[in-house]
């Protein structure tokens, strides 16, 4: 029999900071750039058009001496069944024999792994010392980001929250925030963080919100642009999260037209990401992407050439994250005993 920890999404919300997740996600990049990890074809599977799905993303990280995958399964109609729409499981192996090391509530990780990677694009493509961060979009997803945000940047003053459906939703999350987010900044092992020093509120005019933001997230599953062209300044950064299927799109493709842009896989981000519909509208070509974001990383390719220029970071979300911060949190559950052990 083989030994395998099973870990609950309470046990990673004791394992994990944002510091060490961060660490562990930009690795994966470099990782991936030098060619020591290998992102695996993705599959994307509709049981019923709009109502149930599933996707599994995969790869292989030698360095760690682990592989592995994460299944995400989406079903409409759960919520009337008492279940969450959303179920999420991560697998780690050893991939010297092949043996399951791990078995892992996707969900978390997925949130904390997915706030590190839009906040690691800013960090080296957006202006230094930028100030203002819009967020569209107030679901869970946006507190992660918010907590990436603030570990990377010392210099963010203010936080505008946009929800384009409901503003009463931006309102309430920007109420809920500063305990569990207070909470999560303090376990950073050396950057501790507070909120004392940052305004957060909720904004209902975007084109005027815009004006002033140095850095935008947007995290919503948006299908029409929510952001328009002709409403950003120069200088701005984006870091794209929402687009992640086909058919997906928060910004108005003519920000790609003359922005400087990186990916975190340059296959996935025409097929799936932000990046998928100015490609095929013709508004830029496959050649106008600088790279992905662990050639920018290591210095392989140039990111921002000017405080005016517009940078786009299109976070389609890799496998690689997955696995690097799940063999984080595998690594500390083995230290401090966390999770429970199951013999298959």
């Amino acid at each position: 029999m083989n030994k395998v920890t099973v870990l609950n999404e309470n046990d990673l919300r004791k394992i994990l900071t944002m510091e060490e997740t961060i660490a562990a996600v930009e690795e994966a990049y470099k990782q991936k750039e030098l060619n020591k990890a290998f992102v695996l074809p993705m599959i994307f599977h509709e049981f019923e058009a709009g109502v149930a799905d599933m996707d599994i993303k995969a790869g292989v990280m030698p360095e760690l001496e682990r592989y592995g995958l994460k299944v995400v399964s989406w079903f409409k109609d759960n919520p009337a069944k008492n279940l969450p729409a959303l179920f999420g499981t991560t697998l780690l192996f050893d991939s010297k024999t092949g043996a399951p090391c791990s078995l892992l509530d996707a969900e978390y990780i997925t949130g904390m792994r997915t706030g590190a990677a839009g906040a690691i694009g800013a960090k080296y493509l957006a202006k230094k010392m930028a100030k203002t961060l819009l967020i569209i979009g107030s679901g869970q997803q946006a507190f992660f980001q918010i907590a990436a945000y603030l570990t990377v940047f010392d210099s963010i003053s203010d936080i505008f929250i946009f929800d384009p459906l409901d503003a009463n939703k931006a309102n309430a999350f920007v109420t809920n925030l500063a305990t569990p987010l207070e909470s999560l900044l303090a376990k950073n092992p050396t950057k501790k963080v507070s909120l004392k020093n940052t305004n957060v509120s909720a904004v209902t005019d975007l084109a005027q919100t815009l004006e002033k933001s140095d850095l935008v997230a947007t995290v919503t599953p948006a299908t029409t642009p929510i952001i328009k062209a002709k409403w950003v300044k120069k200088g701005t950064h984006f870091s794209c999260i929402g687009a992640d299927i086909s058919g997906k799109e928060e910004i108005d493709p003519q920000i790609f037209k003359d922005a400087i842009i990186i990916v975190d896989d340059l296959q996935q981000a025409i097929t799936v990401g932000e990046t998928e519909r100015p490609i095929k509208e013709g508004v830029i070509k496959k050649a106008d992407i600088s790279g992905e974001i662990g050639a920018l990383i290591t210095g392989k390719v140039a990111g921002r050439t000017t405080d005016d220029a517009i940078t786009i970071f299109d976070s389609t979300g890799i496998a690689l994250q997955d696995l690097a911060v799940s063999n984080l949190a595998l690594k500390i559950a083995t230290k401090e005993n966390i999770g429970q052990t199951v013999f298959l």
